[in-house]
């Protein structure tokens, strides 16, 4: 069974109020169509594409359509509530309200599809230098690694 990290582990409430928090604290509006999609992707196991949000969507809302969903995520997306998994092309809830989205690294199992984001700064430092080495300059460094978790490495065979 795929498993959270420790700070996602938070109730959806909690979490949901957080996120309408962070959109009045940016002057964006988290309406009820955008909440209830990113109550979807909270509640979510495992990263959730696009079309499995519509489809649940489609129990809440009968009217709902690829773009309902789409502009939704891409608002999510705006304001650093969700992150998109480009290999799955899939998305997850942050796992921190408000942190820096533009350094994230990301655990994917190949076992049970859960992802751990994680933000180690030194992995971020250390990319930024080998960028300027280069003279290049770096805006954004999102990895995903692809691997095994422990809940899957600790089963037995």
């Amino acid at each position: 069974m795929p498993h959270d990290a420790p700070s996602q582990t938070r109730p959806v409430d909690a979490r949901l109020n957080a996120a309408q928090d962070i959109c009045s604290r940016n002057g964006a509006q988290l309406t009820p169509l955008r909440r209830e999609v990113l109550a979807l992707v909270l509640q979510a196991q495992t990263p959730v594409t696009a079309y499995q949000l519509l489809d649940q969507l489609k129990s809440i809302r009968k009217s709902a359509v690829p773009p309902t969903i789409y502009r939704s995520l891409e608002f999510l997306l705006e304001n650093k509530l969700i992150h998109r998994i480009e290999r799955l092309n899939a998305f997850v809830p942050c796992a921190e309200a408000d942190h820096h989205h533009a350094d994230a690294q990301f655990l994917i199992c190949k076992n049970c599809d859960s992802v751990i984001e994680i933000e180690d700064c030194d992995v971020s430092d250390a990319l930024e230098k080998a960028a300027d080495r280069h003279g290049f300059t770096l805006n954004r460094a999102v990895i995903e690694l692809d691997g095994i978790c422990a809940v899957c490495t600790a089963k037995p065979s």
